[in-house]
């Protein structure tokens, strides 16, 4: 499994992530950070990660 961290968690926790043997990346990383909860969800969804967010609306916001 891999994650995709959303903008409003800490870059580091993908550092973490990573640092610990998971396969993640931060929306930052793939110049996602500025994009619309739509463009998070599909590209998580072209390339297979798991999304993690704290953002309570974000998978309200993609239906």
């Amino acid at each position: 499994m891999k994650f995709l961290i959303d903008n409003q968690l800490p870059i580091a926790l993908s550092r973490f992530f990573e640092q610990s043997g998971i396969k993640a990346c931060h929306v930052m990383d793939v110049q996602l950070d500025e994009a619309s909860d739509r463009e998070i969800w599909q590209y998580a969804k072209t390339y297979g990660y798991t999304i993690i967010s704290k953002d309570e609306d974000f998978f309200q916001s993609i239906n």
